[in-house]
């Protein structure tokens, strides 16, 4: 596994973090708090990863675990910072270590890392990791088919959206509508699991997603 992939790994879980932290409300005696769902989708994902990449006796595996335990904005603040200490780390050449091949190995991909999460019944956060793994492999293969990842707009460019890149995609010919209209649904059930809408799909659908875009990515590649 290379640098590159255990990086855009760790983007994944910073931005489901960014998720929870959207769902902040605030009660009646000034408190605020996060959707519960989201929050230990964060948690329960990074710990795993942070876990299986050092193992059970790193001081980040602790760190996480105690300062990133209640669905507050701060706890999920304190996450993301660790998160993003150990991205600079990777990115500082970790990785080059043994002990850094060793446990990268471990879990090779996010769909490695979703098959995990369904097997441990956490079937929200394992739908927005393979989402994440579905629309990066929609960039790569739209790069290697020369089609833009821009739009033009006031301020110069910004990214496509992963629908509008879909779509452009079956316009240029890299694949069929069918497959269109089956990473329209995949994407779908990854906004769901996003936005807190967990009771819009279910295990049996995430397992069938985590099958399907691992057939699809094999199939169209760059």
């Amino acid at each position: 596994m290379n640098v590159e992939n255990l990086i855009q790994r760790l983007d994944g879980l910073i931005e489901i973090g960014s998720q929870a932290q959207r769902t902040v409300k605030t009660n009646d005696r000034g408190g605020k708090s996060l959707h519960l769902e989201v929050f230990y989708q964060f948690r329960t994902a990074s710990i795993s990863f942070i876990l299986k990449l050092y193992g059970d006796k790193h001081p980040y595996l602790k760190e996480f675990s105690e300062h990133a335990k209640q669905s507050t904005p701060s706890c999920v603040e304190r996450g993301v910072g660790i998160l993003l200490a150990i991205r600079n780390e990777v990115e500082s050449g970790w990785l080059s270590t043994t002990r850094g091949l060793i446990s990268a190995e471990i879990f090779g991909d996010f769909l490695e890392m979703a098959e995990h999460l369904l097997d441990e019944n956490y079937k929200d956060p394992a739908a927005v990791l393979i989402g994440s793994a579905l629309e990066q492999h929609l960039k790569n293969i739209a790069i290697a088919n020369d089609v833009s990842l821009t739009y033009p707009n006031k301020n110069g460019e910004a990214p496509k959206k992963a629908d509008v890149l879909n779509a452009d995609l079956v316009k240029a010919g890299v694949y069929s509508k069918i497959d269109q209209k089956s990473i329209t649904s995949w994407l779908g059930i990854r906004n769901d699991a996003a936005h807190g809408k967990f009771d819009g799909y279910n295990d049996e659908q995430v397992r069938f997603m985590l099958v399907a875009v691992a057939e699809f990515m094999g199939r169209v590649s760059t």
